[in-house]
């Protein structure tokens, strides 16, 4: 099943490949990567995912992995543990499909002992043999 949370994301199309960042939460789904932000839906039915993103340029002459700015992407995709895999496709560009992978981003668990400064002893440092003149 495909969890509430922080997720990397890697992405190819024919012309390029990417990395971003995206959140999903009850539903919905925003992140970003180098050259756009993306919003949109999702929904869930089991270990399988359906959605819909959209994309806005937030930084300009860079190229895109659709040649286009602004789309309406429609995502399929699976759940395999803590990744999902997932195709998209989009209207305005029909004959390219875009591949891809949510990886859950896992929080450290809590430290529940604050660490001790250590103290230096030179005296616990190893002893070199004396040379003799």
């Amino acid at each position: 099943m495909l969890k509430d949370g922080t997720y990397s994301a890697w992405f190819k199309t024919p012309l390029g490949e990417g990395t971003g960042i995206v959140h999903l939460a009850d539903g919905k789904l925003w992140g970003r990567d180098s050259v756009m932000f993306y919003d949109g839906s999702y929904e869930t039915a089991g270990d399988s995912f359906t959605g819909v993103l959209r994309t806005k340029r937030h930084t300009p002459d860079q190229p895109t992995l659709f040649g286009m700015d602004e789309l309406e992407l429609k995502i399929k995709g699976a759940t395999h543990g803590k990744i999902a895999t997932y195709t998209a496709t989009t209207d305005a560009v029909p004959d390219m499909v875009m591949e891809g992978r949510l990886i859950l981003n896992q929080s450290p668990p809590a430290v529940t002992e604050t660490p001790r400064a250590s103290i230096f002893d030179a005296n616990r440092l190893p002893k070199l043999p004396k040379l003799s003149r």
